[in-house]
């Protein structure tokens, strides 16, 4: 009999207190392995069997227990939980409030309960219905003030419980977290290119829906275990972030049915790298890890960031991934692994067959990372976020440029000037404002917005993608016949010119009124006239000099 089969005979109790036993053995000497929980593994999470298999998920549950139910588990390890911030994850539809007498940052929201048991009694605030989903900020003082905490959550403040739990507590999920998330990735290569699922390659949208629903259970799964608090979330922190352990879990080098599995499911993983390139970043840009053409993942973190972009953010696993952002090592590593995907975003903004939903869903997300000034600032320095975010919204406009097609001054044609068309899809249905709605955030942090100022070659990309909205959807006055249907095209122009130029604008100049600014305004308002005076050469007039 295999250990596999000898574990399942003695039940799922007396296995689970087994393997417990096993792991803490090897937790305490290193040279061993927990032979006997890896092999019963094998069996529970192998990659042919249905990964919503109910009977599997139940003997996870009572694995990590060490022989207790579930619920006695989680209630132990809930004693360890030392959090300082709520981090409550909602989807759309979700009844929220902020308070702009609290908050440190605009985007700042509360759930129900927080706002409850915080003191906001002659407070500016609001309740909304989120549109996008969001995540409750309370605790966290780099997003809302220390007095606005609700009686849970005291921040820095908050009175600690026992950091640590006790190693024979944690040992088996130790083991078993990587295993599990590993099935999770195996399921999403396959399905990204797989038949099984009877959905043609072209529905895109149908199928990975398809086949997050079918990873349903083993999602759940995960969601409870970081619902379970710090201690868990350190656990799977631990497991999302470990190079090694990732390396070795998806390159098996043995001559095996699973091996064979493993190397089919790193084609599919190619493929589906292949099939996200990035735009050619501009000359000065070819050094900056975000925006080069090969994508190269190190840990499970960085693979899954990169499904939720390629699936088109899935409700089940975004949400489960922003759960996670209380533990500060977890939300750093997070941000920078979006940060690295995010040009491949805007692609897949331009890509969807449903922007509307996508934006929403992408902004649910960018929207807790940029909001902290401190983390946002460690983007900008060591990932050339500003960068990044601009080069992005740039290439995506670029997609729908058309000559300028009117008689300029001088008798010129304007042919020279390249303006985006507001009848296509990436105007029509705003596929740039999660990338706008980003810029603004990130531009609301003085020290961010006066490096943008202050940055001669970001202004000159900045500039470049302002100049194609000048002069677009011109109105143009047609003798003849009656025209039966008006385009719709002048509330794309307007929407583009409102929320793609003027408000970046208004979020620079609301940081330009001291004199620590100066420097900043005089340096943005050369790069203003520079643009203006090649706009107007472009469109053939040169008789207006601007110096």
């Amino acid at each position: 009999m295999t250990y596999a089969e000898i574990l399942i005979r003695k039940g799922k109790r007396m296995a689970a207190a087994y393997v417990q036993a096993e792991c803490n053995t090897a937790k305490a000497e290193p040279s061993k392995s927990p032979q006997h929980l890896n092999a019963l593994l094998d069996h529970l999470l192998h990659p042919e069997k249905p990964i919503n298999d109910q009977d599997a998920i139940d003997w996870c549950r009572w694995l990590v227990g060490g022989g207790r139910s579930y619920d006695d588990f989680a209630a132990n390890v809930r004693q360890y939980d030392n959090t300082a911030m709520c981090g409550l994850v909602w989807t759309a539809d979700f009844v929220a409030f902020r308070c702009r007498t609290c908050g440190i940052s605009q985007c700042m929201s509360l759930c129900v309960d927080c706002f409850k048991f915080g003191n906001h009694e002659g407070h500016d605030y609001n309740m909304f219905k989120s549109q996008a989903g969001g995540a409750c900020d309370c605790g966290d003082a780099s997003v809302m003030k220390e007095s606005g905490f609700c009686s849970q959550h005291h921040g820095a403040n908050q009175p600690k419980k026992p950091v640590s739990p006790p190693p024979e507590l944690m040992c088996v999920a130790e083991n078993m977290v990587p295993r599990i998330i590993l099935r999770l990735v195996q399921h999403l290569r396959v399905n990204t290119v797989h038949s099984s699922l009877h959905i043609p390659a072209d529905q895109a949208p149908e199928r990975y829906e398809k086949a997050i629903e079918m990873a349903d259970r083993l999602l759940k799964l995960l969601h409870d275990f970081s619902s379970l608090g710090a201690a868990m979330r350190t656990v799977l922190t631990k497991a999302l972030l470990d190079n090694e352990s990732y390396f070795r879990l998806t390159n098996v080098n043995e001559d095996s049915e699973y091996a064979s599995f493993m190397r089919r499911s790193n084609e599919f993983y190619d493929d589906a790298l292949q099939s996200l390139p990035n735009p050619d970043p501009p000359r000065e840009f070819q050094d900056c890890p975000a925006l080069t053409a090969q994508l190269q993942h190190r840990n499970f973190l960085e693979e899954l960031v990169f499904w939720m972009v390629k699936y088109e953010f899935p409700e089940k696993l975004v949400c489960l991934l922003l759960k996670m952002l209380p533990d500060p090592e977890y939300k750093e590593a997070f941000t920078r692994s979006f940060v690295l995907h995010y040009s491949r975003v805007s692609m897949m903004l331009v890509r969807s067959s449903n922007s509307d939903k996508l934006s929403n869903r992408v902004v649910h997300v960018s929207v807790q990372l940029f909001s902290n000034e401190e983390l946002a600032l460690a983007m900008t320095e060591s990932l050339s976020l500003l960068h990044i975010m601009v080069s992005s919204l740039k290439n995506m406009m670029t997609l729908v440029l058309v000559p300028m097609e009117v008689n300029a001054p001088s008798g010129a044609t304007g042919r020279g000037h390249m303006v985006v068309d507001c009848s296509k899809h990436v105007m029509k249905n705003h596929c740039y404002w999660p990338l706008v709605s980003d810029l603004n955030n990130v531009l609301s942090h003085p020290p961010i917005a006066y490096r943008f100022m202050g940055d001669n070659t970001l202004l000159t990309l900045w500039f470049d993608f302002l100049k194609m909205l000048q002069g677009m959807n011109l109105n143009v006055r047609v003798i003849g016949p009656h025209i039966e249907f008006e385009p719709n095209t002048y509330y794309a122009s307007f929407s583009g010119e409102l929320e793609a130029s003027a408000s970046p604008m208004w979020a620079l100049v609301s940081h330009t009124k001291n004199g620590i600014s100066r420097e900043f305004s005089e340096n943005t308002i050369r790069h203003c006239l520079r643009a203006i005076r090649e706009w107007m050469e472009a469109m053939g007039d040169n008789s207006v000099m601007v110096r």
